[in-house]
């Protein structure tokens, strides 16, 4: 995450003012402006999620969970998807800006830990919005995800290799999820988004028990880290196919 903000983004005293909100009126508040900010996932990251996926497909219908303002949908799903897009978010603003700048898809409002599909979906995408869940929610979400899943359904995900322990992204996460400790333990409505507490051993064993089989794909297009690993990999967490069949 880089902390730079384009002069089209929003002013410290819209982020101040979003900060001090709850977490859904926060988004609200940022839709207009979120794509000039540091907190939208990058377009490499997206185009390089499509290019690892579209070997794995043909998908039919697909839905980019806790979507946002819709980039996931436009760079992803509509790549390497043959039938229905969806996104699903809980912030009406984002979602007023997903249907703008993105037609043509269906735009649900709901929770991501009570998705209101079942069996519906050959692929589930989701971009940089876990932290905004507590480690003791994932379970829930993840069996949400497996529940709206066809069988034989993929979940796929990027997470990114942690930064190295002293840099200077170390300290800036670790400064900003101090900071969201701090201003939840003082105040009232909370605003969840910790960068730190997704961490892909736990996640893995998570998504495990939630029924799903886990592997893992470098993106090798992120590039490398000094000691050889990726600086980014494709989580693919595919619900078990029991005899019926699937669209991926």
């Amino acid at each position: 995450m880089t902390l730079f903000i384009s002069p089209e983004g929003p002013g410290l005293l819209e982020l101040a003012r979003q900060a001090m909100s709850s977490t859904q009126r926060g988004y609200d508040l940022l839709a207009p402006k979120f794509r000039s900010t540091p907190f939208r996932t990058p377009d490499e990251v997206l185009d390089a999620t499509a290019r690892a996926l579209r070997p794995l497909g043909p998908f039919e219908a697909g839905l980019d969970l806790c979507c946002g303002t819709g980039l996931g949908v436009d760079r992803v799903l509509r790549r390497v998807c043959t039938g229905p897009v969806t996104g699903v978010d809980f912030s009406e603003g984002m979602l007023d800006e997903a249907r703008r700048t993105v037609p043509g898809a269906e735009w649900v409002r709901a929770d991501a830990r009570a998705l209101p599909a079942r069996d519906a979906f050959g692929l589930v995408v989701s971009f940089g919005a876990f932290g905004h869940f507590y480690p003791h929610e994932r379970p829930a979400l993840f069996a949400q995800v497996h529940a709206a899943l066809r069988p034989g359904g993929l979940f796929a995900f990027p997470v990114a290799a942690p930064p190295r322990v002293g840099s200077g992204q170390y300290w800036a996460l670790w400064g900003f999820d101090t900071a969201m400790r701090v201003r939840n333990a003082l105040w009232r409505p909370r605003f969840v988004m910790y960068y730190r507490r997704f961490r892909l051993p736990e996640v893995r064993r998570d998504l495990t028990d939630a029924g799903f089989t886990v592997t893992t794909l470098a993106l090798e297009t992120l590039g490398r880290l000094p000691d050889g690993s990726p600086r980014c990999r494709l989580v693919l967490a595919r619900r078990p196919d029991r005899g019926r069949s699937s669209d991926s």
